[in-house]
């Protein structure tokens, strides 16, 4: 894939502002496509849309192809029929810059339990045929979700290997009488996910009409507890209890002394390859229906992976093992054709993996905040004058302090080669706007930025710390207000100055 060049921002929704404490794909969502229309931006790029559990964290969802409940804009609810004047009363005090999943956990599902009532009483008719087509494309998956919800909803939130034998296993009678004492339950899952997939096509045809485009993730590895492990078992390291036998992570890096141990179940590519990698061809195939442009994150992944033994405290005892990522993503395009993939080639990236991204024309990743770092900085990759033209640079990512917080922190050998490299003496105040700039003039053809560095934040809204678990990670919003047409103009003069618009 070769991208034009072209500029784009990095928000998740759940950090766009609204009455009802976290984001929402309603009239917010517009706004904030109109402002980088006005910014002459061609791409909004999110993180996964699938919804969270434990650790709010978007890359360790319930499932591969569902989407974020939370996410599903009330007020659009309230104005088909779904929701009424009555169910709005005594909202709880929502925080306008942070997301309180705990409280939307309670509230939110409420409300949409409330919604599927009134549905299921006979308001909102118009729906019913759309929901049942809905039903019928997404059945590859929606079946199994929404029992495996309704499930974990059973058992008290027990995440699926604690479950007993019969359901933990899908044994056929377990199953099937699963699905009829559960009925109204599972029907209510997939209405709620009709309800998301419904507003999301109607805000990404909405950006789409005004030129801009969605990239979205795919996690490379899906969630310990989720949809897709407990469907798919064989093709995952599990033993007879459900338990894995060997976890996803990685080495000691730029992030972790220790590593990162994430946890996830690894894949058994010699078993997804007897069907044709039939698994990951739909889940690319899912993903084009939500998306314009798929970044695989830890694209290293497909080439090798760190296999660390289950349990483990670090992530430190672990081992490289070779995928088999070249044979699926053939099978992916000759089922799907030339997918729209960005590489996120961060990280311990080896010949291999290289090769895996230039064999399929991919175009992979360069961050700025970690150009500058070292003695002879020069031959960093990361330097704009040493960036690709097929590749995507970023100021920084989700899980980078924002540049402002780099600033501020970073060390003076650091600064120093900041100073040299742009023949400046940036303060706190000016430098994230100059990395912007950087991003932009570089030769790499995309150039994207997280909302909080044209906005100039600390480190205090950073999305994300890698490797731990704390309160503010993935709550930060932005406040109504913040997107100005000043910064609109400014962005826009910066884009079509470096030839992005």
């Amino acid at each position: 894939m070769t991208i034009n060049r072209s500029s784009g921002v990095l928000l998740h929704p759940t950090s766009l502002p609204g009455p009802h404490g976290i984001g929402e794909l309603g009239a917010h969502a517009r706004a904030f496509v109109d402002w980088l229309a006005a910014a002459r931006q061609r791409y909004w790029q999110v993180m996964p849309l699938g919804p969270t559990g434990y650790g709010d964290s978007p890359y360790q969802a319930f499932s591969a192809f569902a989407g974020n409940p939370y996410l599903i804009d009330l007020a659009t609810l309230r104005e088909e029929g779904l929701l009424q004047e009555g169910d709005f009363a005594d909202l709880p005090g929502f925080d306008a810059g942070r997301v309180d999943f705990g409280l939307q956990y309670v509230w939110r599902n409420q409300m949409l339990s409330r919604a599927y009532a009134h549905y299921a009483t006979g308001d909102a008719p118009g729906l019913r045929a759309s929901f049942a087509a809905f039903q019928r494309e997404e059945a590859a998956w929606l079946g199994d979700y929404a029992l495996f919800m309704a499930l974990k909803d059973a058992h008290g939130g027990l995440p699926w290997n604690a479950w007993e034998p019969g359901t933990r296993d899908r044994q056929p009678e377990a199953l099937a009488a699963a699905r009829e004492s559960l009925a109204p339950a599972i029907e209510r899952v997939k209405f709620i996910q009709f309800l998301f997939f419904r507003q999301w096509t109607a805000l990404r045809e909405y950006a789409r009409e005004r030129g801009v485009g969605i990239i979205g993730d795919i996690p490379i590895f899906v969630a310990m507890d989720s949809s897709d492990a407990w469907a798919n078992r064989e093709g995952f390291f599990f033993d007879d209890q459900g338990q894995p036998t060997v976890v996803a992570g990685v080495p000691p890096d730029y992030f972790s002394e220790t590593g990162q141990l994430w946890g996830n179940p690894l894949y058994r590519w010699d078993v997804m390859a007897e069907d044709g990698f039939r698994w990951w061809t739909e889940r690319f195939r899912g993903s084009l229906r939500l998306y314009d442009v798929i970044r695989v994150d830890h694209f290293r992944g497909f080439a090798g992976y760190w296999e660390i033994p289950f349990p483990a405290e670090t992530a430190i005892q672990g081992r490289w093992v070779p995928a088999r990522g070249y044979e699926m993503l053939a099978a992916v395009r000759e089922a799907l054709g030339d997918v729209p993939i960005i590489a996120e080639d961060l990280g311990v990236i080896t010949p291999d993996v290289e090769k895996l991204r230039d064999d399929f024309g991919l175009p992979g990743m360069a961050v700025l905040q970690f150009a500058f770092g070292g003695g002879d900085f020069s031959v960093n990759a990361f330097l704009p004058h040493n960036l690709r033209e097929n590749q995507v640079v970023y100021s920084g990512t989700h899980d980078n302090d924002t540049s402002r917080g780099w600033w501020r922190s970073a060390d003076e050998g650091e600064r120093h080669n900041f100073r040299v490299y742009s023949h400046s003496a940036p303060t706190e105040e000016t430098f994230a706007w100059q990395l912007v700039r950087m991003a932009f003039e570089s030769r790499a053809n995309l150039a994207v930025v997280p909302l909080q560095d044209l906005l100039n934040l600390g480190s205090e809204d950073r999305m994300n710390l890698p490797g731990s678990t704390g309160p503010q990670n993935w709550t930060w919003r932005y406040r109504e207000g913040d997107l100005m047409p000043e910064l609109a103009a400014k962005l826009r003069e910066l884009t079509e100055a470096t030839g992005r618009a």
